[in-house]
């Protein structure tokens, strides 16, 4: 992991472009995950067997991370105060993103990226009848991530290792942590619980709602599928993780999600949370196989 830069360092950083590529060989294909300079270095595109996994369009629906704040809120709403990694919904379908990329190497199969984070909402805005909580677009929440495509034994596996940094001027009771939300195309339409005790995978409806075990998601004739699962133990006063999952039929895009909460009524901590997660992708069987192994060897 990338150490995350520290408050102040970065404010007269140059623009850094965020386009990047890396590769590796899973099976029949490569996993190739790309960063555009649009998200700051959020993943816009992974790709597998001739299929798009991502339905990036706006600065939401990509690979990402995002965090959440109460800011005394009752109740809580997560996009009133949400740093987001790709940018701000205002940035909409354009070319550029309120959040800034502060540092990316790429080289191989392995992505480190390091920005300060836009706030998902702009001052005066609302998300349904909940009003920003923020003054201000660009926040002092600063994220790092390194991806890394393929583990020793296990290829279809991607390690997903997330840092958020929170600033000392902060004052919250509750942080909560999406380290990875992937949005994919409606045809991702099967979802299926991962038992790491069985190893067996068992129908789930479509939500939306957050559950205890990992999920996976694939094509009706499951050549194709993605799921997550946490690499690292629960830290001490944290809960989760929990495993979102969410299927907008307007919109005709699949969410899923892993999330983490702190919760603290004298004020969650400053400082770094860090968490890694594994992405997985291949067919529905490449997917389940990965996921044993990867309980196995824990």
């Amino acid at each position: 992991m990338l150490p995350i830069l520290l408050a102040g360092c970065f404010a007269s950083l140059p623009p850094i472009s965020g386009n990047a590529t890396i590769r590796a060989k899973a099976g029949p294909s490569e996993i190739v995950i790309t960063t555009t300079e649009r998200l700051a270095g959020a993943i816009d595109s992974l790709t597998w067997n001739g299929k798009e996994f991502i339905d990036s369009t706006d600065h939401g629906r990509q690979l990402q991370s995002a965090c959440s704040f109460d800011c005394g809120q009752k109740p809580f709403w997560a996009e009133a105060y949400n740093p987001t990694e790709a940018g701000s919904r205002k940035d909409a379908v354009g070319a550029k993103s309120s959040s800034k990329l502060l540092h990316i190497q790429a080289k191989a199969n392995r992505l480190g990226t390091q920005s300060q984070m836009a706030f998902w909402l702009n001052p005066g805005e609302k998300s349904d009848r909940y009003p920003a909580k923020n003054d201000r677009a660009l926040s002092g929440f600063l994220h790092a991530k390194t991806v890394t495509i393929g583990i020793p034994g296990i290829a279809h596996a991607i390690d997903y290792s997330v840092s958020f940094a929170i600033p000392k001027c902060e004052h919250h009771t509750l942080a909560q942590f999406e380290v990875v939300t992937g949005y994919m195309p409606p045809e991702f339409c099967i979802f299926e619980t991962y038992d790491p005790k069985t190893g067996q995978l068992s129908p789930l409806s479509d939500g939306p709602g957050e559950q205890p075990l990992p999920i996976v998601f694939s094509t009706k004739s499951g050549s194709h599928a993605m799921a997550a699962i946490a690499g690292l133990p629960t830290a001490k006063g944290q809960t989760g993780p929990g495993y979102g999952r969410w299927n907008f039929a307007n919109e005709q895009v699949v969410k899923w999600n892993v999330v983490y909460r702190v919760a603290n009524a004298d004020g969650v901590p400053s400082g770094e949370y860090s968490y890694r997660v594994y992405v997985i992708v291949g067919s529905r069987e490449n997917v389940r196989v990965s996921l044993d192994q990867l309980v196995k060897s824990r």
